[in-house]
Order: C-alpha cells, then structure tokens, then sequence
C-alpha cells in the first residue's frame, strides 16, 4: 500500500514538473527575463511573427527605451520594428533593422522606407534615435534602442522579417503573416492592436480568391457540362440552352467582380507583383469578354458559318476552363490559405471531372445507339444511304410535268 502511494505522489511530483517546464517555455513578454537585470515597464505580444515588443516610456521627455524581440529565427534572417508617422502599412515606415553578419557579429542599423522596392539601406529616421543595438541568441534577435516617437498618443507600428540575401536584407514574403504584420501601439497607455487596415486587405485577397474560385472555377465548367452532355436528351431541348447560358453568364459576371477585386488590390499593393497570375488573369478576362460577344453574334444552325463559330467557341471555352483551373492554384499559392480550402475545390474538381466521364461514356453510348436503330430502320431495296434512288426523290420515279 505504502509502495502505492509513493508511486502515485511520484507521478503527481512528475506531471507538476512538466506543467511548469511547459508553463516557462510559452512565448509571451510578460514572463520574459532579460540579461543583466534589464527591466521595461510594458510589453505586449505582438500577434504574428512570434513577436514582443517592451519598453519604457518618459513622458516628460517623450523618449521611450524599447527592446523588440523577434523569435524562432535563423541567423540567415533579418527582422525590422518600424513606426509609421504617416500611414499604416510599409511605405513610409521608420525603421530599425537587425541581423546577423557573416563575421558573427550583430549588425543594427535605422531604415527609412520610401517604397516596395526597399533594399532596407541605412538612414537616418524622421525621429530620434540612439543607443541603438541588438543581439542574437537561442533562435531570437533582440533590438534595443532609444527613441523620440513623433506622438505621444497612439502610433502606427510594423513588424517584419525576411531573408538574408549575399548578406543583405532580402525581399520578404508577401503572404500570410507577412502582410499582416501591422497595427497601433500607444507608449503612454500601454495600449496595442491589430491594424484594421492589414485584415481589410487579407479579407480583399481572400474575397478576390473566393469570387474566381466559384466564377472561373466551378460555375464554368458546370456550364460546358451542361452544354456538352444535356443536349444530347432531345427532351432537354432548348433548356439546356437557357441553363448554359445562365450558368456561364452567372460565371462571368462574379467572375468580372473577382478580376476587378484582383485589379484594386494590384493598385494598392505598388512593387507586389505576381507576373503570371496577373497575366492569365486579363487574358481570362478577355477570353470570357469574346465568348459573351460570341453569343450575340452565335449564327443559325443552317448558317454556312455556324460550323467554324462552333469550333471557336467551343476551343475558348476549354482554354477558358484550363487556364481558370491553373490560376486558380496559382492564387492558392499566393494567398497561402488552411489546407482544407485547397483540399476542398480540388475535391470539387475531381467531383466534376468524373462527371464528365460517365455523362461523356453515356453521351457515346446513346449516339452510337441512336445510329444502330437509326440504320436498322432503312427500307431494304432502296438506292442510296438515306432511302433515295438516284434521281433524288424515293423509290417512286419522279413525275415529269
């Protein structure tokens, strides 16, 4: 019995243990402790990047000490806390920067930044700066600096890291944490938030995503389906027409919104570019453009040229539908969404192609049927495939007047 309840005390002693164990290793600012008995008044962390920010602020003589703390990097990584005096996102931003040299030591330097296309070169800041520092150790660079904010109430603030590349900054990424990375800050209060403006734009990109997924994606190749496969029921004759071209008009007007969406947040987003989404993009949108205008001009079905207007309507249409597919993943990739979201419209496309494949094995099967009794049916006797003699007119001789 005695042996029982040491076993159960030594377990209770155990799990203690790794509760506390796990208790310490949880990245926030409020536990954490600094070398050589340094101290901050406030801190707050910093809702992505693995992030904290600490600091000191004197009011009387608007300067605050900070230490910007950025966690879980590589040495082959820079990192950045800038404020913003002007706006909320990167064009603009007063920035200090850190990484480590190839020598070992810590390079920490101030960045104004004026554009996208900043190679984060050294500057002096529009604000006061000195004793700025920084250090590397455990997977986590440190800046510590001395600042005069440009206001004493609430600030713009961004936060951002990337890659080292032949020992300079790097471009960094430009998806998921990255570009959400921003937000207020007020030295005096204490008080920190997530930017407004980086969740409007991530919901702008998820938007973007979400129209020309089901426009580009999903409406038009369920509308070629029901083109190709629904004719062939001669019950179904015109409303598969009518539902064609609903379906495809739906896809092109959402689809439209999408693009347009797609165009805005290219305007917003000056030196982001993605070359190749963007251009299969217009080249959608023209494509979808011409198949609308095709319609108004679809000849009769006896027209001399309705043959050759079939032929290129139904070409645009795949290309339209393959390329779609393709930017499609290609935005997936851009926009770095959960896993399931990706999962879910290949689900979908695989769904719709083994569609295609039993409604196209069913289509042969009727057509092919069709032609058997269509030629069981002939007259034995006759003259010619269709039931006619030579002269034209049937088996009855024609009648001279």
């Amino acid at each position: 019995m005695d042996r029982f309840f040491k076993q159960q005390r030594l377990l209770v002693c155990a799990t203690m243990v790794m509760s506390m164990v796990v208790l310490s290793s949880a990245q926030t600012c409020s536990n954490y402790a600094f070398s050589g008995n340094k101290g901050f008044s406030s801190c707050v962390d910093l809702p992505y990047l693995s992030s904290f920010l600490h600091w000191t602020y004197d009011s009387s003589a608007n300067t605050a000490q900070i230490a910007y703390r950025h966690a879980s990097v590589g040495a082959s990584t820079w990192v950045a806390w800038a404020i913003n005096p002007t706006s909320t996102g990167m064009v603009g931003a007063q920035s200090l920067v850190a990484y480590q040299q190839s020598d070992g030591t810590m390079r920490a330097y101030t960045s104004p930044i004026s554009g996208y296309q900043t190679q984060l070169a050294e500057g002096d800041l529009s604000f006061n700066v000195s004793d700025i520092s920084a250090t590397y150790a455990s997977n986590e660079i440190i800046i510590f600096a001395t600042i005069s904010p440009p206001s004493n109430g609430v600030v713009n603030q961004v936060w951002q890291d990337g890659p080292l590349s032949s020992g300079s900054p790097g471009v960094h990424a430009t998806t998921g944490a990255n570009v959400q990375s921003m937000g207020t800050l007020n030295f005096a209060s204490g008080q920190a938030a997530a930017s407004g403006g980086g969740n409007s734009k991530t919901r702008k990109r998820n938007t973007h995503g979400v129209l020309n997924a089901v426009s580009w994606g999903i409406l038009m190749p369920v509308g070629a389906i029901i083109a190709r496969y629904l004719k062939v029921s001669k019950a179904a004759d015109p409303l598969w027409f009518y539902l064609h071209v609903a379906c495809q008009s739906s896809a092109y007007v959402v689809g439209v919104a999408g693009w347009a969406t797609g165009i805005k947040l290219g305007s917003e987003s000056p030196g982001i570019t993605y070359t190749a989404h963007r251009t299969i993009g217009i080249v959608l949108f023209c494509l979808g453009t011409l198949q609308v205008f095709a319609l108004l001009l679809r000849p009769k079905k006896d027209h001399k040229y309705r043959f050759y207007w079939n032929i290129y309507h139904h070409s645009m249409g795949y290309a339209v539908i393959i390329l779609s597919i393709i930017n499609i993943f290609k935005g997936f990739n851009i926009l770095d969404p959960e896993k399931k979201w990706k999962d879910a419209y290949i689900g979908v496309i695989v769904a719709l192609g083994c569609v295609a494949v039993v409604l196209e094995a069913f289509t042969w099967y009727v057509v092919l049927k069709r032609k058997s009794q269509s030629g069981s049916k002939t007259p034995h006797g006759m003259n010619g495939s269709n039931g006619y003699n030579h002269n034209g007119y049937g088996a009855r001789p024609h009648q001279e007047a």
